[in-house]
């Protein structure tokens, strides 16, 4: 029994129970990295036997690339054009491409950046402000503000 600090009377004090947050716990009880460590472990555990093949990329951004509904784009354009050239490819490419989503202006837009933030610190100064230049030059292309 726990006394009231209002009112001084005595009542019974009752036990916490702490649930974990649904955001935290749910299939397996395990949270979420935990479980996705587990599944790595259990791929990497089933692939251990299977010989490695040559065409496949240990990147999965490379099968991001070859498999996913964004668009087909030019080969190696954003490691050779400018800024003016990118944005004209890559607005050709979304406006042609069949395996796409959302709108041409979003899909190019997509691939500029994913380029970029792939590269991430391995992508030179220059080319950067190249590549930050072709996305003003898109946004003027499809007529978007900047």
């Amino acid at each position: 029994m726990t006394t009231s600090k209002r009112s001084g009377t005595s009542r019974p004090s009752k036990a916490r129970k702490t649930a974990a947050h649904s955001s935290t716990r749910t299939k397996g009880g395990r949270p979420p990295r935990q479980r996705h460590a587990q599944a790595k472990a259990a791929h990497h555990a089933s692939r251990a036997g299977a010989a490695p093949s040559k065409d496949t990329s240990k990147y999965w951004s490379h099968h991001v690339m070859e498999t996913s509904d964004a668009m087909d784009i030019e080969k190696d354009i954003f490691k050779t054009g400018s800024a003016d050239e990118i944005a004209q490819s890559l607005k050709r490419s979304s406006t042609r491409s069949k395996r796409r989503k959302g709108t041409p202006f979003q899909s190019a837009m997509s691939m500029l950046n994913f380029y970029i933030n792939r590269a991430g610190r391995n992508l030179p100064k220059t080319r950067k402000n190249t590549l930050q230049q072709a996305k003003r030059k898109l946004r003027e292309a499809f007529g978007r503000a900047p």
